[in-house]
């Protein structure tokens, strides 16, 4: 069986010594106040994202990966005679996909399997995670592809957003609804579906939003056979307080907790909270 590189991008928000303990390449997307770009490396950089985001007035711009990144990758893996497995950013929330599938036309290589994972953050995580177990197991880059290609519809991830001044900034509700909706510690549900970002529903304070989240989770039949992840942005303290109330209250063996960085924290905001699991 040869050798299989696996290749994510940045909004899975795998730091580099996470992707590297892994065997997985990340490719940036790029994150920008102004001209100046902000790394996604390290969680240190997640926070300093997220302080510089509050300072600003206006919300940074993120733009996917160009072709090249993904074809420096391909050159490497042909050379060393390797499959290539890309396990890629929704493409309903952005073009990182059709980049390397643009590379992949480009460089010639046959060896390449591109997946648009439909997911971001925790779940695309996982989804990079499990083709990790299934390369340890010997399955070749075809399986491991059709195997996530099976699954990721069933990965579930939603989150409660702290404040609403995200939105406002991104010009999808008026400013004055900000200003009321903050007041009244009015708290946005949001999940990834169908590949992209829906507002599923409005929670009034932090205590009801967790209960949203929960009601989620208990709405679905859940596959015991993959982990159940919770996720924050910036208040790692309340991210632990939420990960182990989830872990006490649906009596989990285990219930991972992960920092979500920059490339959709531009859209959730400061002080997010996500939880993540599997349907069967």
């Amino acid at each position: 069986m040869g050798k299989i590189r696996i290749i994510t991008d940045t909004a899975s928000d795998m730091t580099t010594v996470q992707a590297e303990e892994l065997g997985v390449i990340r490719v940036p997307l790029s994150i920008r106040f102004g001209d100046d770009e902000m790394p996604m490396d390290t969680e240190e950089d997640f926070s300093k994202f997220f302080q510089r985001m509050e300072e600003e007035k206006e919300l940074p711009t993120t733009g996917q990966p160009s072709p090249e990144l993904y074809i420096e990758e391909y050159e490497k893996a042909k050379e060393a005679q390797e499959d290539v497995l890309v396990l890629a950013l929704s493409g309903g929330l952005s073009g990182t996909v059709n980049a390397a599938r643009l590379a992949k036309d480009i460089c010639g290589y046959e060896n390449v399997w591109v997946v648009d994972t439909r997911q971001a953050i925790i779940t695309q995580r996982m989804l990079v995670e499990h083709a990790v177990s299934l390369r340890k197991k010997g399955m070749s880059a075809a399986e491991i592809a059709a195997d996530i290609e099976s699954v990721k519809d069933r990965l579930v991830v939603c989150g409660v957003l702290d404040t609403l001044t995200n939105l406002r900034k991104g010009g999808r509700i008026p400013p004055t609804f900000d200003v009321i909706g903050n007041a009244l510690k009015i708290k946005p549900v949001i999940e990834l579906k169908d590949g992209e970002l829906v507002k599923i529903g409005i929670a009034r304070g932090a205590r009801k939003a967790k209960e949203f989240l929960w009601k989620e989770y208990d709405a679905c039949e859940i596959d015991t056979d993959w982990p159940v992840y919770t996720g924050y942005t910036y208040d790692k303290e309340n991210g632990e307080m939420f990960r182990k109330e989830t872990q006490e209250r649906y009596h989990l063996k285990e219930c991972k907790m992960v920092a979500v960085g920059g490339v959709i924290g531009t859209h959730v905001g400061k002080n997010c909270l996500a939880l993540a699991f599997v349907r069967k």
